[in-house]
């Protein structure tokens, strides 16, 4: 089969397109046919930092296309059935396999793109506001990096949740944009110092919630959006700022501070998880909720897809295509 691997951890340059082996379906397991292969934030910095796995090592650990092969000890899959997987690594291919029991089969006629795209985005958001945000409706929450798959999910979430949104991103351009999916007071961050903003578009109280993908100053400052009592949710790096919060500053509104990981959460409260998910599906399959897909890129092009999503031009989820 064809695939994007790579020998070595760096930038996008170092993906090969070659073919290697078609990988073996084990005990309980499945072998998928990749339809769409989403590129999630985790892909970014496994390429760049992390051990690889095995050498070629193929990237990627979300995928939606049809199951060709079932493993021994599954029973609840068939071939033929089109699922969404979570998978250690290997989406980047034609053919993936992935844990059955981190597998959702898809409704009837369901967009294979847009399924593609949910797992991980969604069930963070969800996460992040409500299972550990404990988001009610009536409060109000910051969204950090809007534009982005997680901001988007987070942003509907939250809105059809009854809250009122406040989000930032790098421009007015994508801020109007975002308008249709909930948001309410939109932040330049740019051009704007987003505490300032938060702070004024809440009678200088504060928000309830911050949702902060971007980790180092910007999770640092957004203590500082917080109302008395308000949690901020800690759940990525993608500014690649090393540096850390003073948990002092979090004394004197007696705000709170939460890591989100969605791997533990699907590991460790499995069934909890996984129908949270499945609901999830259903919702965008009923068209209640949308997944963005900005721009979808032949598997051949993994290098340009990657770096097309480092260039932060993307609205929501960027694809690859076997």
């Amino acid at each position: 089969m064809k695939a994007a691997v790579y020998y070595e951890n760096g930038g996008p340059e170092v993906f090969r397109f070659e073919e290697i082996p078609t990988p073996v379906c084990q005990h309980n397991e499945v072998l998928i046919e990749v339809l769409a292969a989403s590129i999630e934030g985790g892909d970014l910095v496994n390429r760049e930092i992390r051990p690889l796995a095995r050498t070629p090592h193929t990237a990627g650990y979300q995928c939606a296309g049809t199951i060709v092969e079932v493993g021994a000890g599954v029973t609840d899959r068939s071939t033929g059935q089109r699922v969404v997987a979570i998978l250690p690594w290997g989406s980047h291919a034609q053919f993936a396999v992935a844990p059955a029991k981190d597998t959702w089969v898809l409704p009837a006629g369901m967009d294979v793109d847009q399924a593609s795209a949910i797992p991980i985005a969604w069930g963070t958001a969800h996460e992040c506001l409500f299972e550990f945000g404990q988001l009610q409706a009536g409060q109000s929450v910051l969204i950090h990096a809007a534009s982005g798959a997680l901001g988007l999910a987070a942003v509907q979430l939250a809105k059809r949740a009854g809250a009122r949104v406040l989000a930032t991103a790098s421009s007015a351009a994508k801020l109007e944009r975002l308008l249709p999916y909930g948001v309410d007071v939109g932040i330049d961050y740019t051009r704007e110092d987003f505490v300032a903003a938060a702070r004024a578009a809440t009678e200088e109280k504060g928000v309830h919630l911050v949702i902060d993908s971007v980790g180092g100053e910007n999770l640092a400052r957004s203590i500082q959006a917080l109302r008395y009592r308000g949690r901020v949710i800690s759940v990525g790096v993608s500014g690649r700022d090393e540096s850390r919060p003073d948990p002092v500053s979090l004394w004197r509104g007696n705000n709170s501070m939460q890591g989100v990981y969605f791997p533990s959460s699907l590991n460790l409260e499995h069934d909890r998880v996984h129908t949270m998910v499945q609901s999830l599906i259903e919702q965008v399959a009923r068209g209640e909720l949308q997944v963005v897909i900005d721009k979808v890129f032949p598997l051949s092009e993994a290098a340009d897809a990657h770096r097309y999503v480092l260039e932060r031009k993307a609205l929501g989820r960027v694809l690859l295509r076997p």
